[in-house]
């Protein structure tokens, strides 16, 4: 984490930092889509910002017609030759450069805000479809990214686009426009020099050139060393316990600060070379208004320009000299707001779980029809930028609803996270309804990845997983998860009330119905001695609770679901005797009527089991009873019986 396109820097120095799109016109023509619908409102901003451009270029021109009165009227009044400066005259020019500048600033301000509202609106879109996208994507996906990487693309990406695409827009027709104009009121003023002025742009183009070559490299080291740093803090600040616990405060610290050296380094570089950008245009400014007042000066003894003309052409090499700066910038601005979009693209292009089956199995499951029915007709209703085709959900009869009475089979499942490197070998078992069937064997058995292909977070290489003697690919995914209901040994608890944890299970259950299924989990008597019973918030992590409590409320959540299918990761080996008693009662009572997988850690805890499935390297080597299990005096009697070697050896 930490290694999002964030961080300081000169104008926008940072976000040119080294970071370029890889495909820059198919991002561009990917964000001119996002764009299109706002495109009055995008031409609007254009004849603002032209407009005032145009205003305050006027300006100059018209102030050097009050400078030329004035400085007349003067020499008139000394040499006696007039009746002095016109002061009516003057006021008048004075008030009407007053209006075009009110004029200019309104327009101004109209073009921000215009452009604001559609950047931001972009990135609202960009956001919700990031969002949505997120839970469509496989499992497959995140296991192979950081959590970091994923969530910069909410974040660090789309903010940047959203910052990027309201400068942009409206410094490039700004600066364009008054580069133009300027140049325009220059050449009206004084061919000469107009010449003579833009003599010195190769100039301040080799060294603005030579500046931001030094400086990319550092940009880029600074953006890396950036993200080492945040990883180590966030790495220590979760892990703080465990340092104060073994007395690696001084690592940790000399850790840090020998990552922090690295960013120094590169970023004071960075910074220096990027602030120089000021100093070389003011300096290239300076010598072309030294230049100017010279040639002026000339021009005024010969007649061919007046005073007014010499000041108001050094406020247009003023006005000259910015709009190229910013120029330079936007184009830095420009390549790494295509390098965030790009990211965000790649993101949205991402290949999707498909969600439906061709003849989806309907079942009779409240939640899941309610809540699945909106889920199809929203998703149908979507239509991703990247998506062509809409998806097509076959229509099924009301009488073709099935009863999910809980029978599983897995016939032949060969499965292996990449196909070359097969885990699952020709899995086959038959589990009746309201079975508790426990799974067991050493790490790296395969356990988890069983529960993983039943719930088709993976999807098996060959072979068929049936739930009622309807294949699992049958079942749109939404209506297939309905079914199941998981207490892990991860707990996962969000920051929320107590209530709204439980309530997770069915979100349109009443509180009477929560109540009682923390009442079933043995959770209630907890609750209710705490200060907000269950409007009580927990926190972030959900450590103002205890562990055992927390496994408590997931299984209130998963008797509040009330799914058909139960699948259980033994949770008992980090909690003390009394807990362990009540978590055990409360897995007893969220068992009852169902079919259970439960992942077994502690065999002595599943001696009660319908059936024992024993995993050995990605196959069933043994399936029976705890006790014929035990007569047979396999694989199983050897794991069960080293459990109690391993005590009588402690004990010794």
């Amino acid at each position: 984490m930490g290694k999002g396109p964030m961080g300081g820097g000169g104008p926008h120095g940072m976000m040119g930092g080294g970071q370029k799109a890889k495909n820059f016109k198919g991002t561009m023509k990917k964000l001119l889509v996002y764009l299109k619908p706002y495109s009055i409102s995008i031409f609007a901003v254009i004849l603002f910002a032209i407009g005032s451009a145009a205003f305050s270029i006027v300006g100059p021109k018209i102030l050097g017609e009050a400078t030329t009165t004035i400085f007349e009227g003067l020499v008139g009044k000394v040499t006696g030759s007039g009746v002095g400066i016109d002061f009516t005259y003057v006021s008048k020019i004075l008030i009407f450069l007053l209006g075009l500048y009110i004029v200019s600033a309104a327009f101004s301000f109209v073009q921000s805000f215009v452009m604001s509202g559609v950047s931001q609106k972009v990135s609202y879109r960009l956001r919700k479809q990031i969002s949505e996208k997120i839970n469509l994507m496989p499992l497959k996906y995140f296991d192979t990214k950081t959590h970091g990487e994923v969530l910069s693309r909410v974040t660090n990406d789309v903010d940047m686009m959203s910052q990027s695409l309201n400068q942009i827009m409206t410094q490039f027709i700004t600066s364009v426009t008054t580069l133009i104009g300027v140049l325009i009121m220059m050449i009206s003023i004084s061919g000469v020099m107009t010449v003579a002025t833009i003599l010195m742009l190769p100039l301040s183009a080799v060294l603005i050139s030579f500046v931001v070559k030094r400086s990319q490299k550092f940009f880029k080291t600074q953006q890396e060393f950036l993200g080492h740093v945040n990883g180590q803090v966030e790495e220590i600040y979760g892990g703080h316990n465990i340092v104060k616990a073994f007395n690696g405060e001084e690592d940790a610290i000399r850790e840090f600060n020998k990552l922090n050296d690295q960013l120094y380094n590169s970023a004071w570089k960075s910074q220096f070379l990027s602030g120089m950008m000021m100093p070389i245009m003011t300096f290239i400014g300076n010598l072309g208004y030294v230049m100017v007042s010279i040639l002026g000066g000339y021009l005024a003894i010969k007649g061919s320009i007046t005073v007014g003309d010499i000041q108001s052409f050094i406020q247009y090499v003023r006005s000259f000299n910015q709009p190229i700066a910013q120029t330079a910038q936007i184009a830095n601005l420009v390549q790494s707001t295509m390098a965030a979009a790009e990211r965000v693209f790649e993101f949205l292009d991402e290949e999707e779980e498909d969600q439906f089956a061709e003849n989806p199995v309907k079942i009779n499951n409240p939640m899941a029809g309610v809540v699945g029915r909106e889920f199809q007709e929203e998703s149908n209703k979507k239509s991703h930028h990247h998506k062509e085709a809409e998806r097509e959900v076959a229509v099924v009869n009301e009488d073709e609803i099935i009863e999910i009475e809980g029978s599983v089979q897995f016939e032949n499942v060969h499965f292996g996270y990449s196909e070359d490197k097969i885990i699952i070998n020709d899995f086959t078992a038959n589990v009746k309804p309201g079975q508790k069937v426990a799974i067991v064997g050493p790490t790296g058995a395969g356990k988890t990845t069983m529960i993983k292909l039943l719930m088709r977070f993976y999807d098996v290489n060959s072979g068929a997983i049936l739930i009622d003697g309807h294949n699992i690919q049958d079942f749109n995914r939404h209506d297939l998860r309905s079914i199941f209901g998981m207490v892990l040994q991860d707990t996962w608890l969000f920051n929320g009330s107590i209530k709204e944890n439980i309530r997770y299970g069915r979100l349109n259950a009443t509180d009477e119905e929560v109540i009682a299924a923390a009442k079933a989990a043995n959770v209630h008597h907890f609750v209710k001695t705490l200060p907000d019973g269950y409007n009580m918030i927990l926190n972030e992590e959900a450590s103002n609770v205890s562990a055992g409590q927390k496994q408590l409320l997931t299984i209130a959540r998963a008797i509040l679901a009330d799914p058909k299918i139960l699948i259980l990761d033994e949770a008992t080996s980090s909690v003390d005797t009394r807990t362990e008693v009540l978590i055990q009662k409360a897995m007893d009572n969220l068992m009852k009527g169902r079919t259970s997988f439960v992942i077994a850690h502690r065999l002595s805890t599943i001696r009660d089991a319908d059936l024992i499935l024993v995993m050995k390297d990605g196959d069933i080597v043994e399936q029976g009873t705890h006790t014929d299990l035990l007569a047979a005096g396999g694989f199983y009697s050897n794991l069960y019986n080293s459990q109690f070697e391993d005590s009588h050896e402690e004990a010794v």
